[in-house]
């Protein structure tokens, strides 16, 4: 990776964090710290520079895999949520919370290959 591709995504990711966070310290409403918080600012800046460095079609393809991931960021929100209210230990939410969304991720991304693979067979 060259290093001007990394400063980049540093930039465009930090920033776009860094906002996010701006916005809950300022924002009145307690809801939008969590609304912000799923802010996908990773995503977002994958995209970017695959499209500039690689073009519009690899870029689909990170956009298009990261459905699996915010998928499994649902389930990562209510893995962490159950725990810790189950155990109000806030590091062992997050370990839970970030193995669901890994596990989940490739269990969704498997089972949608499976059934594409199914379809174009049947076809």
């Amino acid at each position: 990776m060259k290093k001007q591709d990394l400063f980049m995504r540093f930039l465009l990711g930090g920033s776009a964090v860094s906002l996010s966070y701006l916005i809950t310290v300022v924002s009145p409403w307690k809801i939008l710290a969590g609304i912000f918080a799923a802010f996908p600012a990773v995503m977002l800046t994958a995209v970017i520079m695959v499209g500039i460095a690689s073009g519009t079609k690899k870029a689909t393809n990170i956009a298009r895999g990261s459905v699996y991931g915010m998928m499994g960021g649902i389930i990562c929100v209510i893995a962490v949520l159950v725990t810790l209210q189950e155990t109000s230990n806030w590091l062992f939410s997050i370990t839970i919370g970030l193995v669901s969304w890994l596990v989940s991720s490739v269990t969704i991304s498997t089972l949608r290959e499976r059934a594409t693979r199914k379809v174009v067979r049947q076809a």
